[in-house]
């Protein structure tokens, strides 16, 4: 059996770039993942992520560098073992750590003394210590700071981004013990660039939270605003852009149709669900996602506003496109896209709906069977700009539609000079 330097459990948009970063070190890297065909296709050096084309990751797999596989008993030979694993939400908005868990049990059975095992998935604080610890403890009768080695480094992947990558970015990390952090820290300093040791791993379970929070609660902020300037007759967007213009004291944040992707939307009910325990209820939070949740609502009543006021059409009846559906520009992510949301509460009402996104060419979720049309505008009654491509023609879109509602700015200072162009 090979040994491998790096297992990376878990090949999906974090742990394909971390595996690929720790290959491109010259580091002997392991993927483990439970699905077949995404192995296959690994193996031959074909990527299913985004942020790893297929001509990055086929000379590492020609070299030896990666290999993947579904046998955990091959993560027996590596001298680290990084998890990378989902963590979604119940349907009852609670955390659901089960895949995580059953991973765990299976490492268990396989870990070796010596080994630095990291959990890079987002949780809540506590995690590491009260899940993770006790059944890899249980199950390989080993002791975490002694016979193997535990810490928590939350991914810290923002898909599409090219500025700052899994290599360049700044990693955190809190071990279980003093001992555990610096293992943990040698492994990560092998491929990245910046490594923050922080006291313990319930530090660095909360700071991938306060991350995602912070953006979340600043969102709720501005999407609130912008629901009362449409109220009273405010342009939001140069509201948005003058005060950005003060260079301290300020950090921009926009408005949209609600939150989308793999964090924001998800990552501050961990600590909400965990604050209970404590008998604390994170009002603020909470009321920010209540506002976030709500814009999908505002947004199809925009759509509807401006069908009557402009067109004098009721939304039943009439054929509406919606411009772009992942959940942010210029990638075909569409988890937790509130693109979904509006498409359903507008079909909902009667309208006939179809989109156009060049990185989506079909949608098949949450009860939506659809597949991307060409992009004419003229041939709708209205035109919903949901997620702003760059790729997309805007002045085009202000030309040719009847009517366009603009949820994301992108039609700038002609649509604004527009009368048939209604924005957020």
């Amino acid at each position: 059996m090979a040994e491998y330097d790096v297992a990376v459990v878990g090949a999906g948009y974090v742990g394909v770039p971390l595996a690929t970063t720790f290959a491109e070190a010259d580091c002997r890297v392991l993927l483990v993942d439970v699905l077949d065909d995404v192995v296959a296709a690994l193996n031959r050096g074909e990527s299913h992520i985004l942020d790893v084309p297929s001509e990055r990751l086929a000379p590492l797999v020609e070299r030896g560098l990666i290999h993947a596989t579904t046998d955990y008993e091959e993560a027996r030979n590596a001298d680290a073992i990084l998890i990378a694993l989902p963590t979604p939400l119940s349907r009852q908005r609670e955390p659901d750590l089960s895949i995580v868990q059953s991973a765990a049990r299976r490492l268990a059975g396989v870990l070796r003394e010596g080994q630095v095992v990291v959990l890079e998935s987002t949780t809540w604080p506590g995690t590491t210590r009260e899940v993770l610890q006790p059944i890899l403890e249980e199950g390989s009768g080993l002791r975490a700071g002694e016979g193997f080695f535990l810490a928590m480094s939350p991914e810290r992947v923002d898909p599409g981004r090219e500025d700052w990558t899994t290599k360049t970015t700044p990693k955190v990390l809190g071990g279980i013990t003093p001992e555990c952090s610096r293992r943990a820290a040698e492994v990560y300093r092998r491929a990245l660039d910046t490594v923050h040791e922080l006291s313990s791993p319930e530090a660095a379970e909360l700071t991938k939270l306060l991350e995602n929070i912070f953006r979340s609660v600043n969102i709720a902020l501005v999407n609130e605003l912008a629901i009362l300037c449409d109220r009273m007759g405010i342009d939001i967007w140069e509201v948005v852009d003058a005060a950005a213009t003060k260079p301290f004291g300020y950090m921009r944040f926009s408005p949209g149709p609600g939150l989308g992707g793999h964090c924001i939307p998800v990552d501050p009910f961990y600590l909400t669900w965990k604050a209970r325990e404590f008998g604390f209820y994170t009002e603020f939070i909470e009321l920010a996602g209540k506002v976030n949740e709500e814009m999908p609502y505002f947004c199809r009543s925009l759509v509807s506003q401006a069908l009557n006021h402009h067109a004098q059409r009721a939304m039943k009846g009439s054929k509406i496109l919606v411009l772009g559906v992942s959940y942010k520009p210029d990638i075909g992510d569409l988890r937790e896209s509130p693109a979904l949301k509006l498409i359903s509460l507008l079909q909902n009402a009667g309208a006939d709906v179809s989109y156009h996104d060049p990185h989506v060419p079909r949608i098949h979720e949450e009860g939506i069977e659809l597949s991307s049309v060409a992009y004419e505008p003229g041939a709708y009654d209205c035109v919903v700009v949901v997620t702003d491509h760059s790729s997309l023609d805007y002045d085009r879109l202000v030309d040719d539609a009847s009517l366009v509602v603009d949820l994301r700015n992108a039609t700038g200072v002609k649509g604004t000079a527009a009368d048939h162009v209604f924005k957020l």
